[in-house]
């Protein structure tokens, strides 16, 4: 979630005549870290991990369920609760929190009034100790949260809610839709977290563009699904505000499910992890070697099918968020002639990563973005203060966009303790990674935000995907692996990602060779050495040579998770695939055998999920309601399915597909008849 100052914010005429002087302020924030911390040394590896929750209510008596509006009556219950006031308390932002001892995990608000935020209360080590404390603690958090629900609400874990959107009254309490900041057809302002920054950033957004947002999602055509599909929910009558034009100007596409604000993004739930680097050298090498594997993890995390109660023909959400805060003008599009603004914008602000930024002797010319855009002039500022050109690059590229949310108190003095300026542009560009600067006070390191993952329904699964990428930076610096392939390549992969059963059914670029020159690990089919010691790696890694379409091939993600069982095409060796190199790690660093089974069930999942034994929440859902009794073959996701889908993915919570009903067992086990004997086994199996 993004900064929450309190202020008077200014509509978008306002602000974007002050858009100048926030990136400039902001620029001058950015230097003032930068010359407090760039030689900030041994920070503790640690990192963090961000769970979302929808808040549902469910109405047994009807069998319907709908979206809970509470959530600021939800933290303050949480806040007011004397017990875990006695515990430190858990909601940072209504009372000061105490971190001696064991602290609480913590709670947040986040856009839509719907969800819940909830993190660890204190980072997580690199020790595999932490690694299997994660899943108890995801457990913890929506315990507690549902404790300060009523007795008909509770928080699930999927992407989106299947019916955000439609014609009936699909929240509670419920309001009209259409009111002056998103002014939808479909969703009323009052869905947003009533904190002045989120409608302010709504409006603006829509101001800035000219119109509303637009975001059309192609329909899942089946049996009887009526072609060519029209959207039945719109309106094309309606004529409130001048915005309501866009859908008699075309907005609404055929064979597309159409949505119109913000909210349709950013009320989506997902997984987010951040490193703590021990210093800035390591944190952009993270940064930079995370990129390649951020379309995969999207792919194998897919869980997004529904939109607005219909099918979707994709599986994951990130072009929806994407175009969900697309505030490019005409002109910016390409639609228009450049007139009044500076650059053609080829992606949006919520889109995949288009810079390198590490000092790397591997890292080739030819792998940079061909495309990108960069404010040349505050490149050569931030250069003249001696950054160096790759992240001066990549922050002129930030700085490209214009601050949609300024509050106008913050205009009257250039305060360099703060970096408020800063994050107004940092925190806005939601790329899939983000490099995250020290705080003013140094107290934080050098950062690296994991951000394209999915949430997963259950905490098991939030769990094994967490531990899996933490295990994969361990594996990284350890073996000085090399992931490198040219930026096109990855912005294409996430293209590829939203593909329907993309896990199974398409092919990713990936580097053909990610290990060292010289390593004495010997990881071949698959397979670790099972050595004890990390690879002898050169001091300084050569710079590459030969044509950089060698040094990639297109790869099932079975083969990037698993590895190849022959070389690519153009490749003279088998590709050795993520378990095996964690695998490889966790051998040289003599984990006990109790402490590799425990992860080890973690690794099983990412392992099936890759060759298709498990199926992703995607998949899952979309069989689900395909094979529902109410489900008439048309893309329709009715109440009645709706409910029984959220039972079913609340009961998939507490079981894990273990309960009586074996409900979700595709996404856990091997076949209907098997059960698994887990750490902590409930009453579910």
């Amino acid at each position: 979630m993004g900064l929450l100052a309190l202020g008077t914010p200014l509509e978008w005429p306002d602000a974007k005549k002050a858009a100048d002087q926030v990136r400039q302020w902001g620029i001058e924030q950015l230097l003032a870290i930068w010359r407090r911390a760039k030689g900030k040394e041994r920070d503790v590896l640690r990192w963090g991990d961000e769970i979302e929750y929808l808040v549902v209510a469910y109405d047994h008596q009807q069998q319907k369920v709908k979206l809970s509006l509470r959530q600021a009556d939800i933290l303050d219950a949480l806040a007011k609760d004397v017990a875990l006031q006695k515990q430190g308390g858990c909601v940072p932002e209504l009372q000061n929190i105490a971190r001696e001892g064991e602290p609480l995990p913590t709670f947040h608000p986040e856009f839509g009034r719907f969800m819940l935020e909830a993190t660890p209360g204190k980072p997580w080590g690199i020790g595999f100790k932490d690694l299997l404390d994660v899943e108890p603690n995801m457990k913890w958090r929506r315990t507690i949260a549902k404790e300060h629900m009523e007795p008909d609400e509770y928080p699930i874990t999927l992407t989106t809610f299947p019916r955000l959107g439609t014609r009936d009254d699909f929240i509670t309490p419920y309001y009209p839709p259409s009111g002056d900041r998103l002014r939808s057809q479909f969703l009323p302002d009052e869905i947003a977290n009533p904190h002045i920054r989120f409608p302010t950033l709504a409006a603006n957004i829509r101001a800035r563009r000219g119109r509303k947002v637009e975001i059309n999602v192609p329909i899942f055509k089946d049996e009887h699904t009526t072609v060519p599909f029209k959207d039945p929910t719109v309106d094309y009558d309606l004529h409130k505000w001048p915005e309501d034009d866009d859908v008699r100007n075309g907005a609404a596409k055929e064979d597309h499910i159409y949505m119109d604000a913000m909210a349709f993004g950013m009320g989506s739930c997902c997984l987010q992890i951040t490193f703590q680097a021990k210093n800035i050298i390591e944190g952009r090498k993270l940064y930079d070697q995370l990129s390649p594997l951020g379309p995969i993890l999207l792919a194998l995390t897919a869980a997004t099918p529904i939109y607005k109660g219909f099918l979707a023909d994709t599986d994951v959400r990130w072009n929806q968020i994407s175009r969900a805060v697309d505030d490019r003008t005409p002109e910016e599009l390409g639609e228009k002639p450049l007139h009044n603004d500076r650059w053609r914008l080829p992606k949006s602000r919520y889109a995949s990563n288009s810079t390198y930024i590490s000092q790397d002797p591997r890292l080739r010319k030819e792998y940079m973005d061909p495309g990108l855009v960069v404010d040349e002039g505050i490149k050569q500022r931030l250069m003249d203060e001696g950054m160096d050109d790759l992240l001066a690059t990549h922050f002129a590229h930030l700085f490209i966009r214009d601050p949609i949310v300024i509050f106008g108190e913050d205009l009257k003095e250039l305060d360099l303790s703060k970096t408020d300026h800063f994050e107004n542009l940092q925190s806005t560009n939601w790329q899939h990674m983000r490099f995250k600067p020290p705080p003013p006070d140094n107290s934080i390191g050098w950062r690296v935000e994991f951000r394209p993952m999915e949430i997963q329904i259950t905490d098991f699964e939030n769990a094994a995907f967490s531990v899996f990428i933490v295990l994969v930076t361990r594996a990284i610096l350890s073996f000085d692996l090399n992931f490198y392939i040219p930026i096109p390549r990855t912005t294409e992969n996430m293209e590829t990602a939203h593909s329907r059963d993309a896990v199974l059914e398409e092919k990713f670029y990936f580097r053909n060779d990610p290990l060292p020159p010289r390593t004495t690990k010997a990881i071949t089919n698959g397979h670790a050495s099972g050595t004890t010691t990390p690879a002898t790696l050169p001091s300084r890694p050569p710079t590459p040579t030969g044509p950089v379409e060698d040094e990639y091939s297109l790869m099932t993600i079975d083969e990037i998770i698993n590895g190849q069982s022959s070389p690519s095409e153009n490749s003279t060796k088998a590709f050795p695939g993520l378990i095996p190199l964690v695998e490889s790690y966790l051998n040289s660093m003599n984990v006990d055998v109790q402490t590799r089974c425990d992860l080890a069930r973690y690794l099983d999942l990412i392992r099936k999920r890759a060759n298709g034994t498990y199926w992703t929440a995607a998949k899952w859902i979309r069989h689900f309601v395909r094979g529902h009794g109410e489900y008439n073959g048309d893309s329709v996701v009715n109440e009645r399915v709706t409910y029984d889908l959220c039972k079913a993915v609340e009961e998939m919570t507490r079981c894990e597909g273990r309960s009586g009903e074996r409900v979700g067992w595709e996404m856990f086990m091997e076949n209907k008849g098997m059960t698994r004997k887990r750490k902590g086994e409930s009453a579910c199996g």
